[in-house]
């Protein structure tokens, strides 16, 4: 609307299970508050909903129910809108977005050929976590303590060709959140995450094997605690493991290697777990020192991870102390703590000290030394400073048919060959043999797979994995800007007009996928030309859980159907109960009990809003009556305006509830004016409106209202009337509290020092003393110090 200021408040949209659970009323409802509270403040808001459609659950679904995922996943999505209806959610639904459509999930293939263009995308063999249930990779944050997330099925590794996007390539500006209005706790889990260390490639001679690699390579931010190192563990997958295993020690070797694939890289670097490993029966030359130090394989080390190898230096890290106690190494100190002895140390020592049994660097501090033995290490090209991370590239390719197909052709003669963007989509078929064989259901699909190659013509084959279905969820809140576009993602103008998202709201668990992605395409559409701005969403609130007792509401295991509570009590009574549980962000616990209050208020305001005014007319007014009255409205509209700019529904609800008792108390005493009463009453209304849609809107009607209530302002209110009237002072006899007084909020010190003392409790206290000193505290203290 012309003159007004745009505001895009998003809620992160959800998956089409089938039905919506009072733990999604929780996420949306206050999210549809918010956004409703924001368009009577006066804004242009964008508040749009959409379905996250594509994924495995719809392909599990079409084997265990015998359906196609296209059919399950359309039912369920007509069901959801008709429940989010029900909801009374403000949303447009001429913007709505499934990503399952093909013109949605065209734009996927049209970026995938983008950033494959700018070396974004890339084909690569590598290990790949996998589920051996649901029959397809998995991100890294898709396994939970070593389980799909999905099924709950142990989680092993493969090694596969498969798509990735480089994420890596936006590491250190992923880092940069400092100035983002986002929870601090999810900043910090984003930055763990990404891990970022600075630090030394060191390479320990291994050239004595005759092998093609003459070193191996390790990472440490410990460089001061090289002379330290009395052991080399390589990752299970890495390399050397094989040409290094020494005939003796193959079979323990073997069985630890195929025991580690069948464990998850969370599992395995648990700080709660114990180290083990196995040695090679090879050694390793350390060039600081010329020592010789075995190398060992062990499952804490991962391929994915810096080098895939690291030094042990038991001394100075508690896991490596554990490690060398365990398979009796050397523990050699080599920073000494202060006032050290030369004894055996009871734990590794951590911190700063002095460099000992470390050659020509004894004496130095270890801060020093750092710099000192790098350079050394550069010199003599043993090494070079680095920079490493626990991000890892985004695997986007899965082995099933329910996702965006990967638009790659491969010809014998042309190799791997993008599809032409005049060619997209290249559509999922309509029909597809559900079987948990480990392949894409695609690839049974001659029809599908058969092909000719764009540029020689020659038959060809599809790529037949499909995309992470992450990549929907990286780019949807651009495409709610114009979703009808045909010829684009989006319009650019709309996007300009738009984004980014004001304001971000959804769940805690989306804090290192959904949000980490979403972060790094935008700025990668950003360095392509279609976005101005690095970040999608400016401010992020996360909701807490819902639970019944101990347990958490979900669709898989604890569903609480709201169709029913909504035929007994009404969609406003369930929104406003869930809204008045707790803090929104704190989560909160369902007791059907609890519902039963916030009935039977709103049918409390229902009465009030019905009562005849005229009555009033029969009444003297009393001044003080309506002072009282008019000061209420103003005082909880400036409540209610505070708390629902901060998400805080439960406090401004309990403000309306205060609100309503004062009205009817004012009321029942009498002395106020119908016009009063009236005022209040749309005031009432105005406040409520956005938490109980329906029946302000149907109130609104009845009080003859302009159509309709969600197109008026918020009110206003004024600080002059809201502020009080009076202040209670605390008086205080020798630092004692004796007495409280209700003064003018104006009162001054001569004023409040002379009602303190014409109080009969304090007088008591004062009776046979000698009043010294008084002291005041404006609007808050008096004490009177008597000897």
């Amino acid at each position: 609307m012309p003159g007004k200021e745009n505001f895009y408040h998003l809620t992160m949209f959800p998956y089409p299970s089938g039905d919506l659970h009072i733990g999604h009323w929780f996420a949306f409802a206050p999210a549809d508050a918010a956004a409703r509270f924001r368009r009577m403040m006066g804004y242009n808001v964008l508040h749009p909903q959409g379905f996250d459609a594509f994924g495995l659950p719809a392909e599990n679904a079409a084997i265990e129910r015998n359906i196609h995922p296209r059919e399950w996943t359309l039912r369920n999505v007509e069901n959801m809108r008709r429940q989010f209806r029900m909801m009374g959610c403000s949303y447009d639904w001429s913007r709505e977005v499934v990503t399952c459509m093909p013109e949605y999930y065209r734009w996927n293939q049209f970026f995938f050929l983008k950033f494959l263009e700018a070396g974004l995308a890339y084909r690569s063999e590598a290990p790949a976590n996998w589920c051996p249930s649901c029959q397809t990779t998995l991100a890294n944050e898709q396994v939970k303590d070593g389980n799909c997330e999905r099924c709950d099925a142990a989680v092993n590794k493969r090694q596969m060709m498969q798509w990735f996007y480089r994420i890596t390539r936006y590491a250190d500006e992923l880092l940069e959140l400092g100035s983002m209005d986002w929870p601090d706790n999810i900043k910090l889990m984003q930055r763990n995450w990404i891990g970022r260390s600075t630090g030394v490639d060191i390479n320990f001679d291994v050239s004595d094997y005759g092998l093609e690699e003459t070193a191996i390579t390790t990472f440490t931010t410990r460089i001061d605690t090289i002379y330290g190192v009395t052991f080399i563990v390589l990752a299970p997958e890495h390399p050397l493991v094989e040409p290094l295993t020494q005939p003796a020690q193959r079979a323990d070797v073997t069985a630890y290697v195929e025991q580690a694939s069948r464990e998850s890289e969370i599992d395995r670097t648990s700080v709660e777990r114990e180290k083990t490993g196995v040695p090679t029966g090879s050694y390793a030359v350390n060039p600081l020192n010329g020592e010789q130090v075995p190398v060992l394989i062990g499952d804490y080390v991962l391929a994915t991870y810096g080098t895939g190898a690291v030094m042990g230096v038991p001394a100075h890290d508690q896991r490596d102390f554990l490690f060398a106690k365990k398979y009796n190494l050397p523990i050699r100190v080599v920073v000494a703590p202060p006032n050290w002895d030369g004894k055996a140390l009871e734990e590794a020592y951590l911190e700063p000290g002095i460099q000992v049994n470390s050659g020509e660097f004894n004496g130095l501090p270890s801060t020093e030394a750092k710099k000192s033995i790098t350079d050394k290490i550069r010199s003599n090209e043993w090494g070079k400073k680095s920079v490493t991370y626990r991000l890892r590239d985004w695997l986007i390719s899965r082995q099933r048919y329910w996702g965006t197909p990967i638009p790659i052709v491969y010809c014998d003669h042309c190799g791997t060959v993008p599809v032409p963007n005049d060619e997209l989509p290249v559509l999922l078929p309509a029909q597809a043999q559900f079987k948990p064989t480990g392949q894409s259901p695609l690839k049974d699909d001659k029809d599908f797979v058969n092909t000719s190659c764009p540029n020689c013509h020659a038959p060809a084959k599809r790529e037949t994995d499909t995309m992470d279905t992450f990549m929907d969820s990286s780019w949807y809140h651009l495409r709610y800007t114009s979703p009808a576009e045909s010829y684009r993602p989006f319009d650019p103008d709309a996007v300009k007009a738009w984004a980014p998202v004001h304001r971000y709201t959804g769940g805690v668990e989306h804090a290192v996928m959904h949000l980490l992605y979403a972060r790094f395409f935008n700025k990668a559409l950003r360095d392509l030309g279609f976005v101005d701005f690095g970040e999608p969403y400016t401010q992020l609130f996360n909701h807490g859980i819902m639970r019944t007792g101990q347990r958490k509401i979900s669709k898989r295991s604890n569903p609480l159907a709201p169709d029913p509570l909504v035929k007994k009590y009404g969609a406003d009574t369930v929104r406003c109960y869930l809204m008045f549980l707790g803090p929104w962000d704190h989560g909160g616990e369902w007791r059907q009990s609890g519902i039963n209050g916030i009935f039977r208020w709103l049918n409390r305001v229902w009465e009030l809003v019905w009562r005849d005014s005229m009555i009033l007319s029969s009444v003297p007014v009393d001044p003080s009556s309506e002072r009282v009255l008019e000061r209420a409205g103003h005082v909880t509209t400036r409540r209610v305006e505070g708390d629902m700019d901060s998400f805080k529904f439960n406090t401004a609800i309990a403000g309306l509830m205060e609100y309503s008792n004062e009205m009817t108390r004012s009321w029942d005493k009498g002395g106020i004016s119908s016009r009063l009463w009236e005022n209040s009453v749309e005031r009432l209304l105005l406040m409520l409106a956005p938490m109980a849609p329906h029946m302000a809107d149907e109130l609104w009607q009845h009080i003859g209202g302009e159509f309709s209530i969600h197109q008026q302002k918020f009110p206003s209110w004024d600080s002059a009337i809201a502020a009080a009237e009076t202040v209670t002072i605390v008086v205080q006899v020798n630092g004692r509290l004796r007495d409280t007084i209700d003064l003018p909020s104006d009162v001054g010190e001569t004023a409040a020092i002379e009602a303190a003392l014409a109080s009969e409790k304090v007088q008591r206290h004062l009776s046979g003393g000698s009043l010294r000193r008084r002291v005041y505290v404006p609007g808050k203290l008096v004490n009177l110090v008597v000897t």
